[in-house]
């Protein structure tokens, strides 16, 4: 399996996270995101959270992709 890239900050390697989608340069799991919005977590509380290694434009992007 090769790295997949799926937008401008999605992205899966097997070499990380056992291949689950991350956002780029991070180890930040996709799914772990989507998870805190869907508990209702703030988008600004949520990029707090994970000390600025993800940013508004990159939360939209995993909502849409997840939506496709």
């Amino acid at each position: 399996m090769s790295q997949k890239i799926y937008g401008r900050y999605l992205i899966s390697d097997p070499e990380i996270c056992h291949g689950k989608p991350t956002f780029r340069g991070t180890r930040i799991m996709v799914a772990d995101v989507l998870e805190q919005l869907s508990e209702g977590l703030a988008w600004e509380t949520i990029i707090e959270e994970w000390r600025g290694h993800i940013c508004k434009k990159a939360i939209a992007e995993a909502i849409q992709f997840y939506l496709k």
